[in-house]
């Protein structure tokens, strides 16, 4: 059997930056089991399988696995799957995808300025506040001094569907010094429901950009993440409800994977109604390659 796929740079500026993904068009006979192999055989941050469209509202359903497990939501995935739908799957293309998700449907919006990269936005299901943890091993899963974390502001458990540890940091030069130590990292994850270190600070690369950000993930077969839309949207979330920043921009932009050379940009917008918060995540995206799986 086989099975078209394609290859996409997600939150890229550019060709060949941003965080990978595979997008595979997978037949109904492709198990549950042959698609965590597929992942763990492109061994990208994840991979997505895209079943056929719902005949009346072009709602495709949609699974993401890590290399080693499957989760029920993450952002350069429903991104980069949904310019995939758009691009090279639909007949006549649309301006609004909804891919039906483990957490429900996700709407994807696609917005083209003259001259500017496309960008594709989606609407993240609406964040959960979580269990907060102490400084000192936080830090220490990080290999960082205590006294690099910005205590001002909690690190706390967030999650928009796939839940994370969000850690302040004070500057720059702390977030390039971390190094996880599996140890701390492995016990203090066995005791919360994130799995994965999401930190942050106000020293950006750029200075246009807002916020520079890392995300080590382990547990999902992932030593370092270049873009991660999903902590993406728990950070604009808690931005929001901690003032972290005390007038947040329009459009926030956090840069990530700087450290691991693939240099990414993700788009944030967040807003606030009667006690519930609205968390937009945005980004470009640009074909790679395209091929076939045999199976």
């Amino acid at each position: 059997m086989k099975i078209p796929y394609y290859i996409v740079d997600v939150f890229a500026k550019k060709r060949f930056t941003g965080n990978q993904l595979a997008v595979v068009l997978a037949p109904s006979q492709v198990t549950s089991e042959q698609m965590q192999e597929i992942a763990r055989e492109m061994h990208f941050s994840e991979t997505t399988f895209v079943g056929p469209a719902a005949a009346l509202d072009n709602t495709y359903p949609v699974r993401i696995f890590t290399p080693e497990h499957e989760v029920p939501f993450a952002g350069h995935p429903v991104l980069g799957t949904a310019f995939v739908i758009r691009e090279m799957i639909m007949k006549h293309p649309e301006n609004e995808i909804i891919l039906d998700l483990q957490v429900g449907l996700v709407p994807v919006s696609y917005c083209l300025e003259i001259g500017k990269p496309s960008v594709f936005w989606m609407r993240q299901p609406e964040p959960t506040f979580g269990k907060t943890f102490e400084p000192a091993e936080v830090a220490q899963a990080l290999s960082l001094p205590e006294s690099t974390l910005d205590t001002r502001f909690p690190i706390q458990e967030v999650s928009i569907g796939l839940p994370f540890i969000l850690i302040p940091v004070k500057s720059r030069e702390a977030v390039k010094a971390a190094r996880i130590n599996m140890d701390i990292y492995e016990n203090l994850i066995s005791r919360s429901e994130a799995k994965a270190l999401y930190f942050f600070c106000n020293e950006p690369y750029d200075p246009e950009n807002t916020l520079n950000a890392r995300m080590f993930g382990p547990y999902y077969g992932l030593a370092e993440d270049p873009a991660t839309g999903s902590a993406g949207g728990c950070l604009m979330a808690y931005l929001h409800r901690y003032r972290y920043i005390s007038e947040l921009p329009p459009v926030v932009m956090i840069e990530q994977g700087h450290e691991i050379n693939r240099p990414s940009l993700i788009y944030g917008k967040v807003e606030e109604n009667e006690g519930k918060i609205t968390v937009e995540i945005g980004g470009s995206v640009f074909l790679v390659a395209k091929g076939e799986l045999v199976v």
